[in-house]
């Protein structure tokens, strides 16, 4: 089989986050030939992914064909299987393509946690132009698309959490000083944060201040500019640049909480099976708390840990830090971390997410066929 994704940058690294990852495992799974990637922003792609130069031509990484999407791309004829991510549509002259080639036509959905998407998960939708599309919607349960997740991501996570002096070089490699590397490895708390504007910081200092325990908190570039980077009193926020994908996923796993936004770095950060803080995208009359409510429901967190996360996604700043506060307690905490372990260890037990979509892809070809 062979994959087209289509792929619009609409929140700078969400969408590109999801897509690439998508693309490199396809390209790893036994029985795709062909992978190719469109990319309508390469300067934000090139941000999580260091070895792509942003201004060259198309390129070829991890066996992944990498087009630039404008509106003089390439006449490409299509590959069996194209997925447009998040309903973005192909261009009108692909698609015309797509049904001379007869290519089976998927739009991966956003991630939720809400009951009706296992009712919609892989539905038809007949086109006017004759064309089926499928909806396929990733997931938390057996009944939905899954999550991304690489083969060997768990050995990987606990090979690398075994050998101390790969998590210091990849500290000095943020710019983290030595006096706080060394403070962290004293038992300081590290914290990762990248979050939406509007994250109630104030809070989350408040917290961490009146907590025996020292923070240092990583904070990518351009992330949450209303918080100082500096000390404040026990806690040190440092501003580190952007990292490729892989780095990403170690400084989640190293981290003693993380507080992750929008859908790639949720699911990134449930597999590193941390104590978590999801910022949530945020969407009109709160549509985004409903879908908040929907994953909590299905979460193994407890209702502090719950309040936590509404106070969080609702900028309370107030009841952020007095919640905070007492999740970081020691048994409150040891209680988060052992939920968040276990949860994590649960969702393995699902397919993933590119699996799934090479499962389906068969059983759709071979009923046309």
């Amino acid at each position: 089989m062979s994959f087209d994704i289509f792929c619009r940058v609409v929140d700078n690294f969400g969408d590109i986050g999801v897509c690439w990852r998508l693309a490199k495992q396809l390209a790893s799974t036994t029985g795709v030939k062909a992978v190719r990637l469109w990319v309508d922003d390469l300067h934000s792609f090139a941000r999580i992914e260091p070895r792509l130069n942003a201004v060259a031509d198309p390129a070829s990484l991890a066996g992944v064909d990498i087009v630039h999407w404008t509106s003089a791309a390439p006449d490409l004829m299509p590959h069996e299987i194209v997925i447009e991510a998040f309903a973005c549509d192909p261009p009108p002259h692909f698609i015309e393509r797509m049904i001379e080639r007869r290519s089976l036509w998927i739009n991966l959905e956003y991630l939720s946690a809400e009951p009706w998407v296992e009712s919609c998960h892989a539905l038809p939708s007949l086109q006017a132009n004759g064309l089926s599309k499928a909806f396929f919607f990733p997931g938390f349960t057996p009944a939905t698309g899954g999550l991304l997740r690489e083969k060997s991501l768990l050995a990987d996570r606990d090979a690398w959490l075994a050998d101390p002096a790969q998590r210091h070089r990849l500290l000095r490699d943020i710019g983290l000083p030595e006096a706080r590397i060394a403070q962290l490895h004293a038992g300081a708390r590290q914290i990762l944060l990248f979050a939406y504007p509007g994250l109630p910081t104030a809070g989350l200092l408040h917290a961490l201040s009146n907590d025996a325990t020292p923070s240092i908190i990583l904070v990518p570039s351009g992330v949450c500019p209303e918080l100082a980077r500096g000390q404040h009193g026990s806690v040190y926020v440092h501003g580190m640049p952007f990292v490729s994908q892989p780095d990403f996923d170690r400084l989640l796993w190293s981290s003693d909480l993380n507080c992750v936004r929008g859908e790639d770095s949720l699911v990134r950060a449930l597999w590193a099976g941390k104590p978590l803080l999801w910022h949530i995208y945020p969407q009109e009359d709160d549509a985004h708390m409903v879908k908040l409510d929907a994953w909590l429901a299905l979460s193994p967190f407890r209702p502090p840990i719950a309040h936590l996360l509404k106070a969080w996604n609702q900028h309370n700043d107030q009841a952020c830090g007095t919640l905070l506060q007492q999740a970081l307690a020691s048994s409150a905490w040891t209680e988060w971390q052992g939920a968040s372990t276990a949860w994590s260890r649960q969702l393995t037990q699902l397919p993933d997410l590119a699996g799934q979509l090479v499962t389906f892809a068969k059983a759709r070809k071979t009923n046309v066929g």
